[in-house]
């Protein structure tokens, strides 16, 4: 893990990985994007740009098909999530479309080759255009069935040598209970990887909490809709969970 003098206003990370979920996108919607919404985290994403904070990106895309909803309907495994990634990939471009839009050059490079609208996922592509100040968003999560975007945040993270994962959520960390539901959760303020295995906490699943730990990657967990919060934590502030 890189950390730097966050006193002189420096970015504790240089290089991050931030992992979105599709539902995120999708605002107070039931279903689809919310250009609001993917506006408002946008937005978010430019000032860290503006730290000069080496940005990746995975997104879900539980917003326009979740592959294991799919299965439950009966829909066949490989099929479902195949679907799945292609959902990935839309979320993907209408992201980019809103990061230029803002004047901040963003590449996808997805996991299965669609050379019309993206670039594929080659190693040394992507670390390129990070050290020409890019956005990466990584689309299709692995490329393979059974695996989820989560893991594949904690993939390209470990790939791309990336000194934290950022999981953004709808609350402010990870609580012991659900907070929405039970105002006395208590949220905590650090986990090791094998207590929040061990807890069942649902931060990420078992795959890429164990890729974190073996690569000993810090994940932090935080409030996505929270204006200014992952400046904040990047700057040595702001209120999280961090797991590692």
């Amino acid at each position: 893990m890189t950390e730097r003098d966050v006193s002189s206003g420096q970015p504790k990370y240089r290089r991050i990985m931030i992992k979105l979920s599709g539902e995120a996108l999708m605002g107070e919607q039931g279903f689809g994007l919310h250009p609001p919404t993917v506006e408002r985290i946008a937005e978010e994403l430019c000032h860290v740009h503006q730290l000069n904070t080496e940005i990746c990106i995975v997104i879900g895309g539980g917003n326009i098909f979740r592959g294991v909803q799919g299965v439950a309907h009966g829909m066949e495994r490989t099929s479902s999530d195949y679907m799945g990634m292609l959902g990935t990939v839309i979320n993907a471009l209408a992201m980019q479309s809103t990061l230029e839009a803002h004047g901040i050059q963003t590449r996808v490079l997805s996991a299965i080759p669609m050379h019309e609208v993206c670039e594929p996922f080659i190693l040394r592509r992507a670390m390129r255009h990070l050290d020409k100040g890019r956005i990466c968003i990584f689309a299709a999560g692995t490329g393979s069935p059974y695996f989820t975007t989560d893991t594949a945040a904690a993939l390209r993270a470990s790939e791309m040598g990336c000194d934290v994962i950022f999981k953004a959520t709808k609350v402010d960390g990870v609580y012991d209970r659900d907070p929405g539901i039970d105002s006395s959760a208590k949220r905590y303020k650090t986990l090791s990887y094998n207590e929040a295995l061990q807890k069942d906490l649902k931060v990420m699943d078992a795959s890429a909490l164990a890729i974190a730990r073996d690569n000993a990657l810090p994940l932090i967990v935080f409030h996505i809709m929270k204006r200014g919060g992952l400046h904040d934590i990047l700057l040595g502030g702001g209120t999280y969970t961090i797991i590692g």
